[in-house]
């Protein structure tokens, strides 16, 4: 069974995401071994262009600690897959002996140019900005989606 990561930035607070992010963790069990892992949000009251570059630097080192052999950036200006090619992704990894991927968002003010250069792979789901709480929701969703059609339950339509 392969192992799938999420590192994200920062901490959820409203309890009507931790339950939809409980609901699809739970949904992902027979599939996956599913970990989220959540760092430490570097914070700054209006921060400058070199206090951005802080940011993201700081956010990386803590990125870097939980990354694996295949790291997929999830990134505005990444590679947009359907559904149904997100599967095939996930299905290809597993075929060529992945055993684990680990998928990054980001904080507010995106990642370091190292953590971009590290990514094996960055995946788009729209052009479309996110709240990054809320996109985590929408991951999970999408990744239960991927295992469904890969193991060809009633899920996707």
């Amino acid at each position: 069974m392969i192992s799938v990561n999420l590192v994200c930035v920062g901490s959820i607070k409203e309890g009507y995401l931790k339950e939809a992010l409980n609901e699809y963790q739970k949904r992902l069990k027979p599939f996956c071994n599913f970990k989220m892992i959540e760092v430490k949000e570097t914070n700054f009251n209006n921060p400058t262009k070199s206090e951005v570059e802080i940011i993201k630097k700081t956010e990386a080192e803590q990125i870097k600690k939980h990354l694996t052999k295949f790291n997929v950036l999830l990134n505005i200006c990444g590679k947009e897959f359907s559904s149904e090619e997100f599967a095939d992704f996930i299905l290809k990894k597993q075929v060529e002996g992945t055993s684990e991927i680990t998928f990054i968002i980001g904080g507010s003010y995106g990642v370091s140019e190292e953590i971009k250069n590290i990514a094996n792979l960055k995946l788009s789901f729209s052009k479309l900005t996110f709240a990054h709480q809320l996109f985590r929701v929408m991951f999970l969703e999408q990744l239960y989606r991927a295992f469904t059609i890969i193991n060809n339950k009633t899920y996707h339509k």
